[in-house]
């Protein structure tokens, strides 16, 4: 028999998602059958899959112990490697990151181990804030994510009552994402509002959008501010209403302007020559809205963070 106590990064989850994570040796099907016949308890109690976990709480599995039985975690790694971070902002619950365009936020398919998630792992671990010895089902997350080429703000969470609440906040809308752009062409107004329906294809990793309903479609809203024009060529700010996959990018080719450097949704062979060696857009600015309710991050409501305009690379050629 194994008793798991849980801890303030444990507490919150269903019994079935922690135990998914903290004993990754079960299959999930044996895990669901030993809570069936009792021989996953908690608190010496019956347990259901779906019981919300409290801090204190302790679970008996009564498995073997082979299920217990994986490699070590090779915290070595972690102090090996020198964080390479650009931070905004930062407490004792979240960090504010600028991800340099060509950096992924997570290992992909392909491997590779250079992320931004790993770094800011090292980072935690090398100040003491993170132990993954200590940690049964929780390691620090990125609470969104920006496309590989995209540069941006991303937010990590250093707890995981910091990393719900912060989930919580951006599916309730309560952050407002700005980003600069450089469109290719004037655009038709100085400011608007676009509409429309977007539909993914995750195979090809491409969006398709169109003015009227799609199969399989998401309804899609982006708002433009033109903040320059230069040589035929428009900044923009962008306010995402809807945070689909590419929007900006395919809403706005899908208007007849693409961003500079966007291979995927334009035509980018001249303006690599002239330095784009990315899609010209940038997550710059973060809006914390203010709302109702006290919650572990109540203190950032009303505050906006912004990206030092001169890391925003292709400003230089609108200025």
């Amino acid at each position: 028999m194994r008793i798991l106590q849980i801890g303030k990064n444990d507490a919150g989850q269903r019994l079935d998602k922690f135990l998914s994570k903290a004993v990754k040796g079960l299959p999930l099907s044996m895990m669901y059958k030993a809570i069936r016949t009792k021989k996953i308890k908690v608190n010496r109690a019956r347990a259901k899959e779906n019981q919300v976990l409290l801090e204190g709480d302790e679970i008996e599995l009564f498995i073997k112990d082979e299920f217990f039985d994986l490699p070590a975690r090779d915290d070595g790694a972690l102090s090996a490697i020198t964080p390479k971070l650009s931070i905004l902002y930062e407490d004792e619950n979240i960090m504010l990151l600028n991800k340099r365009p060509g950096v992924l936020v997570h290992e992909d398919t392909a491997g590779g181990e250079n992320t931004l998630i790993l770094h800011v792992k090292a980072y935690l671990y090398q100040k003491g804030e993170y132990d993954p010895d200590a940690e049964q089902s929780f390691a620090p997350a990125l609470c969104n994510r920006i496309d590989r080429n995209t540069g941006g703000i991303v937010i990590a969470a250093k707890n995981a009552e910091a990393l719900r609440v912060m989930n919580e906040k951006i599916k309730r809308d309560e952050i407002s994402k700005y980003y600069l752009c450089a469109a290719r062409g004037k655009m038709p107004r100085k400011a608007d509002t676009l509409l429309g329906f977007l539909r993914k294809d995750s195979d090809k990793n491409l969006v398709t959008v169109s003015d009227a309903p799609l199969r399989g479609g998401k309804n899609i809203e982006t708002r433009y501010r033109v903040l320059r024009e230069k040589n035929g060529n428009s900044l923009l700010e962008v306010l995402l209403v809807t945070g689909r996959t590419h929007q900006i990018r395919a809403h706005l080719a899908h208007i007849g302007h693409p961003l500079l450097g966007d291979g995927k949704y334009g035509k980018n062979r001249a303006e690599k020559g002239r330095g784009y060696k990315y899609q010209a857009l940038y997550a710059y600015k973060l809006v914390f809205d203010t709302v109702s309710g006290d919650d572990l991050l109540s203190y950032l409501e009303g505050k906006s963070f912004e990206i030092p305009l001169e890391d925003v690379w292709f400003l230089k050629d609108f200025n």
